[in-house]
């Protein structure tokens, strides 16, 4: 195994090199060449590994599936990664982020950890235990749509479009509580997304000569925001909010604890000044298991340099909440747009995607399994974590094929997730590779 993960090394940085240098942001429609690319791509690197490959088609973007069928009595897994990315336009960015960067095992480039550089990963480990004789089929899922919500992954477990159901899945994309601790997540928050839109004049007027009289489209959206949430808290206000949120065991609290989570690392991988809280129990229980409300942008009015003295016409605010366990988000989209409408009954709002939350397993064979593998990979145990973010296809996958779905992510915090300078390192992709072989070899002498 040492001398293929050596051996790999050139084609592994080759293939991120050519994938991180295609702008694939999903979210952008002027990137559509650049997705169709992207998916070209990824069927001739399948390829050239030696695997099958081929896109299917769905009402927006396309997936990519392919992979290795070493036998129809041998079980099945199906790796899922994603190759979409988010767009990068922060003036914190110290390279052109789409253009390719190695340095002493460090590979700069939007995507290069979420999710091209863990998708190659798990690609390589693949062709390894293929190579080696390991009775399993390793197939291969890669998705273009992650990024927003995944709105069409459910076309592509369409019995039309020919994807197998697997005896399980493993998701890489996923990230570690620090470097050297590894982490395998059972659960993820879901996801409610919505603008928010008031307009109140056909264009921006002179402050002197209306203000006070003229209603202000930004105050009043701001307003609305304090109604919704508690700045200083974080708790939510919107009535029934809370009412399905299912709290954490005492066991999956236990595993919080045991994490080795610290407050510091956390403030410092994230850039953090100060939190809302320093006590590790609450920080750990506010970013895995309890539900949020996120402001992310308001528009509207002036932007520029100085202050321009006017009265916006119109205002638009961008908002998320992050459900857990058993929280709805068509429910809670509801509860929101009622509360909106009964504070201020001029504010459309439009919802912008919604994912269910996931809760897996952590224990039994799967989650066994995967911890030797980890600790094989990378000489220490991991700890079993839920993940506050969202994934889209998990849950499709979770309803369609109802099988084990595992996570064995290679990401790191510093790593900079949909985060200016964002990179990967060889050192998580060489253990990675080892970790998922050893993981697809004990999925191999599983009974299918």
């Amino acid at each position: 195994m040492e001398a293929y993960v050596k051996g790999a090394r050139p084609r592994f940085e080759h293939s991120l090199a050519q994938m991180v240098e295609l702008p694939s942001v999903s979210m952008d429609p002027t990137r559509a060449a650049d997705m169709k690319k992207t998916a070209t791509l990824a069927v001739q690197l399948l390829r050239d590994a030696g695997a099958e490959a081929r896109i299917v088609e769905t009402g927006g973007y396309p997936v990519v599936e392919g992979g290795w069928t070493t036998g129809k009595h041998h079980p099945t897994v199906l790796v899922y990664n994603h190759l979409d990315v988010q767009p990068a336009q922060e003036p914190e960015w110290r390279q052109a982020p789409f253009a390719f960067r190695k340095d002493h095992g460090l590979y700069h480039g939007r995507g290069a950890t979420d999710d091209k550089g863990p998708a190659l990963t798990a690609l390589l480990a693949g062709r390894y235990v293929v190579e080696q004789g390991v009775p399993i089929n390793v197939r291969f899922l890669w998705e273009l749509e992650e990024e927003i919500g995944s709105p069409h992954f459910a076309d592509a477990l369409k019995p039309r479009a020919g994807i197998s159901k697997p005896d399980s899945v493993v998701v890489s994309d996923t990230i570690w509580i620090a470097k050297g601790r590894p982490a395998v997540p059972y659960g993820l928050r879901g996801l409610l997304g919505a603008r928010l839109s008031l307009r109140t004049g056909r264009a921006d007027a002179h402050s002197g000569l209306t203000g006070g009289a003229a209603r202000n489209p930004l105050t009043e959206l701001c307003d609305l925001v304090n109604a919704c949430v508690d700045a200083e808290t974080g708790r939510v206000k919107i009535p029934g909010f809370y009412e399905d949120v299912v709290p954490p065991t005492k066991a999956e609290v236990e595993n919080f604890l045991a994490s080795g989570f610290t407050v510091g690392r956390f403030k410092k991988a994230f850039g953090f000044t100060s939190l809302r809280s320093a006590d590790p129990a609450e920080v750990l229980h506010r970013i895995w298991a309890s539900p949020t409300f996120e402001v992310h942008g308001l528009v509207g009015g002036y932007i520029g340099p100085g202050v321009k003295m006017v009265v916006p016409g119109y205002a638009e605010l961008k908002v998320s909440m992050r459900l857990v366990p058993n929280q709805k988000p068509e429910k809670i989209f509801r509860l929101f747009k009622r509360f909106v409408a009964e504070r201020n009954p001029n504010v459309t709002v439009e919802a912008e995607g919604m994912l269910h939350p996931f809760k897996g397993h952590f224990s039994g064979p799967y989650a066994e399994a995967a911890q030797r593998a980890v600790k094989e990979g990378f000489g220490k145990e991991p700890v079993f974590i839920r993940e506050g973010g969202s994934i889209g296809a998990v849950t499709t996958m979770q309803q369609v094929w109802h099988v084990p779905i595992l996570f064995m992510g290679l990401s790191l915090p510093e790593h900079g997730y949909h985060a200016p300078n964002e990179y990967f390192d060889w050192g998580q992709a060489s253990g990675g590779m080892k970790a998922l072989a050893a993981y697809f070899t004990e999925l191999a002498a599983m009974k299918k």
